[in-house]
C-alpha cells in the first residue's frame, strides 16, 4: 500500500523538550543503550519488558508503597501478573495535586452550566463523597455504578469509590433501560449514582423514571444518589437521597486523604463489549495496570504535561472517559462536556478550546467528517492558539480527514490517530512526539506493546494486511471476565485464535518503520470470491467523494455460494444516488483498493447503525440484511437504522 502525504514534522526544539526525550535520556543513562530514537525506544522496551515498565513507573512516580520485584511474574497470556509486591490507591494517584489551579472544567451545550473545581476542591469533595460511602458500609470489591452524563460529580463519584476499593461501573443516559440493565444486572453494585437529566441537540432530557426503573430491577441496590444537572426534579425511588444530603451524611473522620493502599492488581473498573450480538461481556480492570499504561501513554506518546489542559469528547459509557479521568494523575486540567459537540453549530467545541485554553483535543472522524460537511474553517474562525494535538479514536481516521485538520483547522500540531480498545482500556497503537505525520496513518505501536499483524498461520507479516496481535503481555490486561472463575471466556475472547498472543479482532497493516493503518474489524471481513477485505479500506475511498457523508459495507451471500459486497450510502445534502454518482463510487472504490472491493449493489440510507459509543454494526447489520435477528437492540444508538435495513431486504426478498 503507497505511504500517506508527508503533512506535518514535529520541529527538533517540539521532540527535545518533550516528556519522552527526557525518558529516553534517562533510560539512556541507566541502560547504558543508546536510545534516542523512537525506534530503539520501542525495541528495548518489548525486549525488555521488566526494565521498560519499572522505568515507567519510576518515572512517572504514582505514590506506591512496598517492592517493584518481581516486575513480572511469568510471561505467558494470560498468566502474567505484574508487580505483585507493589500496593497503590488509584485515587490517591489521581489526586496528588493540590491547589488553586483547575482540576475539573465542565461545559456544556447550555454555556451557562460551565462550572470549575480547583485541585483542592476535587480533593474536598472526594474526600466527603469518600465519608459517605464509608458510613453506608461500602468496602473493597463491592460496585459501585453510575448512569451519568459527564459531569464532575461522576469523576467525585469514582474516585471517592476507587479510594474505598470499591469497583467503578458507569454507562450513559443515552443508553435504553434494557442496555443498563444488561449491564448492572451483572455485577449487582451496591450503589448507583445518577443525574436527573441530561442535554442534547439543544433538548432536556428527563432521566427519573427510568432511574426509578433501573432501582425497581437491581435488588441489590441499597441507595441511589440523584444530582440535579437537567432534569425537572429529583424522581423519589427506593434508597434515594440527593447530592448534597449524601455528602452531608458522611464520616468526617472518614474523609481523609489517608487511603488505604491494595495490591497492584486490585479491581478498578468494569466496563463492557458493545452487546450488538447479545448480553454484554463484563470487563475487569485492575488499578495498577489501568493507571501505568495510561501514565504511559498520556506523558510518553500524548506528551501530557502538568500544564496541559486536556479534552475528549465522550460519555461515561465510553473507555475513553476513563482514559481521559486518568489525565488528573498527571496533574492536567480536564475539561468535561455534556451534550452535541455540534450544538447549537458545528464551531461550539472550538469555541470551548479558545476559552479554556486546550491544549490536547481528542475527538473522532464521524466529528471531523460532520465539521467538515459543515463547510466551516474553524481556523479563520477561532484562535485556536493553545492547542497543540488533536487526538481521534473511535475509527479509523481517512486520509482526506487527515488533510482536512491541516488545511482548516490548524497547520501547526501533532494529528495523533489511535487505536486500542475497552478489552484494554488503552491503545495498541497512537503518536508519538517524535514522529511526523503522514495522511491516513497512525505513526507507531506504542511503547511496550509488540504489536504485530498476523497471517492465517499466525506468523508476522511488515506490510501485509493481517489479524492485530500483540506478543507479549503488557500491565493493562483485563484481570479478568466478571462472572467468570475459571477464566474460560477469558481466554477464548482473546487467546485461542493465537494461542500465546493476544488476538484483537481488526485489521492492521503495519510498515516497515513501524506506521500502522487500521483496516476494521476482522469479525466484519467480506469475503467474494474468497478474498478477504477490510471495510474500512472502502470507507477510506467512498467518503473522500463529497457527495458521500458515511458508508456502510456488507457482505451478502449469492446463490452460488459466493459473497458479493452490498454498499449503503448516507448522502450529503443534495447529493442524488444516480447512475452517474454510482459509476464514480465504483471507481474511486477500484482505484484506491482493487476491483474485489467494488460493491455489487449500491443504495442510499438515512443513518448507519452505530452502538451507543459511535461505532457501525456491520455484523448486526449484515445478519437483518440475511433476515436474522442482529442480537442486543438496546446496546444501538439508533435502532431505528437497522429497521431501515429489515424493510430494504424484506422489500427485495
Amino acid at each position: 500500500m503507497p505511504r500517506g502525504k508527508l503533512l506535518w514534522t514535529p520541529s527538533p526544539e517540539r521532540v527535545s523538550a518533550s516528556n519522552l526525550a527526557a525518558f529516553g535520556r534517562v533510560v539512556s543513562g541507566r541502560t547504558g543503550r543508546p536510545l534516542d530514537t523512537y525506534a530503539r525506544l520501542h525495541a528495548w522496551s518489548v525486549e525488555d519488558p521488566r526494565a521498560f515498565w519499572r522505568s515507567v513507573l519510576e518515572l512517572t512516580d504514582p505514590p506506591r508503597s512496598g517492592d517493584p520485584e518481581p516486575v513480572l511474574a511469568g510471561t505467558g497470556m494470560p498468566g502474567a501478573r505484574w508487580f505483585e509486591g507493589l500496593r497503590l490507591n488509584f485515587a490517591e494517584s489521581l489526586l496528588r495535586t493540590s491547589g488553586p489551579r483547575p482540576a475539573l472544567i465542565f461545559e456544556s451545550e447550555d454555556e451557562s452550566l460551565r462550572r470549575a473545581l480547583s485541585f483542592d476542591d476535587l480533593r474536598a469533595s472526594v474526600r466527603r463523597a469518600r465519608g459517605s460511602l464509608l458510613r453506608m458500609g461500602i468496602a473493597p470489591g463491592d460496585r459501585v455504578a453510575a448512569f451519568t452524563p459527564n459531569v464532575p460529580e461522576a469523576v467525585i463519584a469514582m474516585l471517592a469509590a476507587s479510594s474505598i476499593g470499591a469497583i467503578w461501573s458507569s454507562c450513559s443516559p443515552d443508553f435504553g433501560l434494557q442496555g443498563v440493565l444488561d449491564r448492572f444486572g451483572q455485577i449487582a453494585p451496591r450503589v448507583l449514582f445518577a443525574a436527573d437529566g441530561y442535554l442534547y441537540s439543544g433538548k432536556r432530557h428527563a432521566l427519573g423514571e427510568r432511574v426509578r426503573e433501573i432501582v425497581d430491577r437491581i435488588p441489590a441496590l441499597e441507595r441511589t444518589v440523584i444530582y440535579p444537572y437537567a432534569g425537572p426534579a429529583s424522581p423519589a425511588v427506593r434508597g434515594g437521597v440527593s447530592w448534597d444530603d449524601f455528602l452531608a451524611g458522611g464520616d468526617p473522620q472518614a474523609g481523609t486523604d489517608a487511603f488505604e493502599r491494595f495490591p497492584f492488581n486490585h479491581p478498578l473498573y468494569i466496563l463492557y463489549t458493545s452487546g450488538t450480538t447479545g448480553i454484554p461481556k463484563c470487563i475487569v480492570h485492575g488499578a495498577g495496570g489501568t493507571l501505568l499504561k495510561h501514565l504511559e501513554e498520556h506523558q510518553l506518546q500524548a506528551d501530557l504535561k502538568a500544564e496541559d489542559v486536556i479534552f475528549y469528547f465522550t460519555t461515561c459509557g465510553w473507555m475513553m472517559w476513563n482514559w481521559l479521568v486518568s489525565g488528573l494523575a498527571s496533574g492536567a486540567t480536564l475539561v468535561l462536556y455534556d451534550g452535541s459537540p455540534l450544538h447549537p453549530d458545528p464551531g461550539r467545541l472550538f469555541r470551548m478550546i479558545d476559552r479554556n485554553a486546550v491544549t490536547v483535543f481528542g475527538t473522532s472522524p464521524r466529528f471531523l467528517g460532520a465539521v467538515e460537511a459543515s463547510g466551516i474553517s474553524p481556523r479563520e474562525e477561532h484562535s485556536l492558539s493553545s492547542l497543540k494535538t488533536i487526538l481521534s479514536t473511535g475509527s479509523p481516521l481517512h486520509p482526506a480527514q487527515f488533510e482536512y485538520v491541516y488545511r482548516a483547522i490548524k497547520a501547526d500540531l501533532a494529528l495523533h490517530s489511535i487505536s486500542g480498545g475497552t478489552d484494554i482500556v488503552g491503545c495498541f497503537v497512537c503518536g508519538s512526539p517524535y514522529h511526523p505525520v503522514r495522511a491516513g496513518e497512525i505513526q507507531c505501536a506504542a511503547l511496550g506493546m509488540k504489536v504485530e499483524s498476523l497471517d492465517e498461520e499466525g506468523r508476522p507479516r511488515v506490510g501485509e494486511k493481517g489479524e492485530l496481535a500483540c506478543a507479549a503481555p503488557f500491565p493493562s490486561m483485563p484481570v479478568g471476565f466478571w462472572n467468570d472463575p475459571d477464566g474460560s471466556r477469558y481466554r477464548a475472547a482473546y487467546f485461542e485464535r493465537y494461542p500465546g498472543k493476544w488476538h484483537h479482532g481488526d485489521w492492521i497493516e503495519i510498515h516497515e518503520d513501524g506506521a500502522a493503518v487500521i483496516h476494521g474489524r476482522s469479525d466484519a471481513t467480506l469475503n467474494p470470491g474468497g478474498v478477504r477485505i477490510g471495510t474500512a479500506e472502502i470507507y477510506r475511498a467512498v467518503e473522500a467523494l463529497p457527495e458521500v457523508r458515511e458508508a456502510l459495507a456488507v457482505g451478502r451471500p449469492t446463490p452460488e455460494g459466493d459473497e458479493k459486497v452490498a454498499l449503503f450510502v448516507v448522502l450529503a445534502p443534495g447529493a442524488v444516488l444516480d447512475a452517474a454518482l454510482e459509476k464514480r463510487i465504483r471507481d474511486v472504490i477500484r482505484a484506491a483498493t482493487s476491483p474485489r472491493h467494488v460493491p455489487s449493489e449500491i443504495h442510499e440510507i438515512a443513518e448507519v447503525p452505530r452502538t451507543i459509543s459511535g461505532k457501525s454494526v456491520e455484523i448486526a447489520a449484515a445478519k437483518v440484511l440475511r433476515g436474522e435477528e442482529p442480537g442486543n437492540r438496546e446496546a444501538l444508538a439508533n435502532p431505528g437504522a437497522l429497521d431501515a435495513l429489515r424493510r430494504f431486504a424484506r422489500a427485495r426478498a
